[in-house]
C-alpha cells in the first residue's frame, strides 16, 4: 500500500517537473550526426525534456554559436534560459542536476567520481582511436589504430558488470561511450568481434537497440555526411 502511494507521488512529481521544463527556454546548438551532440540529445530524451534544436554549419559558424561559445567556438552548446553551457560531458552533468527525474549519474559520491573518471577515459583514450579505426584511408595505419583501440577498450570490457555501465538502465558512462556502438554500426559491427570483447560487443547491440537511443541516432547517411564535413574542415586547416 505504502509502496504504491510512494510510486504515485513520484509519478506526479516527475509530471510536474516535465511541465515546468516545457515552460522553460531550452535550446541545443549542434550538427546532425555529431556524436557529442547525440550525447546531449539522449540525455534530454531520457529526462523527457523538450528543446529547440538549432542546426549549425561546421564550415560557416553562426553568430549565435560564436556568441554562446566564444572560447572554443564548437558544438554542442546547450542554452537554458539564455545561460549557455558548452562541452558535452559538462552539459550532461548540468542536465542531470537541473532535472532530477531519471538520473544518469549514480547517487553515491564514489560511484559518481568513478563515472566521471571513465567518461574522461573515453574522451582521452577511446574517441580518437575509434575514429581512426574507421576513417583512416591508409590500411596499415587503420589496422594500427584498431589495435590501439582494442587495447583501450579492454579496460571498458573489464569495467562492464551489468547490461549497461549504469546497471540495468542507461547511465552517464553509456552515453559517453556511444562512439563505440555508433562506429560499430557504421563499420557493420566489424570494429571488434564478440570473440575479442564479448561483453562490450553485447553492450553495443543492447545500447544501439534501446528505443531512446534509436530515436536519437541519426541515419547512417547523416553520420557519414557529418564525418565527411569534419574531414574537409581538418584538411583545409592542414593546407
Amino acid at each position: 500500500m505504502i509502496n504504491t502511494l510512494v510510486a504515485k507521488v513520484k509519478r506526479v512529481l516527475q509530471g510536474c517537473r516535465a511541465i515546468a521544463a516545457s515552460e522553460e527556454d531550452v535550446k541545443l546548438l549542434g550538427s546532425v550526426g555529431s556524436p557529442f551532440v547525440i550525447r546531449v540529445q539522449i540525455a534530454l530524451a531520457l529526462k523527457g525534456i523538450d528543446y529547440k534544436f538549432v542546426p549549425e554549419n561546421l564550415a560557416n559558424k553562426s553568430e549565435l554559436l560564436l556568441k554562446y561559445n566564444p572560447v572554443y567556438k564548437k558544438i554542442p552548446v546547450f542554452v537554458h534560459n539564455e545561460k549557455p553551457i558548452s562541452e558535452s560531458l559538462v552539459i550532461l552533468e548540468y542536465i542531470d542536476e537541473t532535472w532530477t527525474q531519471n538520473p544518469i549519474f549514480p547517487s553515491d559520491p564514489y560511484q559518481r567520481a568513478m563515472a566521471r573518471f571513465w567518461c574522461k577515459f573515453i574522451d582521452d583514450k577511446c574517441v580518437a582511436a575509434a575514429l581512426k579505426s574507421v576513417f583512416l584511408v591508409d590500411e596499415k595505419e587503420r589496422k594500427k589504430a584498431r589495435e590501439e583501440l582494442l587495447n583501450v577498450l579492454q579496460f571498458l570490457e573489464n569495467e562492464l558488470k551489468d547490461k549497461f555501465f549504469g546497471g540495468k538502465e542507461i547511465g552517464i558512462v553509456d552515453i559517453a561511450a556511444l562512439f563505440i556502438p555508433l562506429l560499430q554500426e557504421l563499420a557493420e559491427f566489424q570494429l571488434f568481434t564478440s570473440e575479442k570483447l564479448p561483453k562490450l560487443h553485447k553492450w553495443s547491440r543492447e545500447f544501439y537497440k534501446h528505443p531512446i537511443v534509436k530515436e536519437c541516432f541519426p541515419l547512417k547517411e547523416q553520420q557519414l555526411a557529418y564525418y565527411k564535413a569534419v574531414a574537409g574542415i581538418l584538411a583545409a586547416l592542414l593546407k
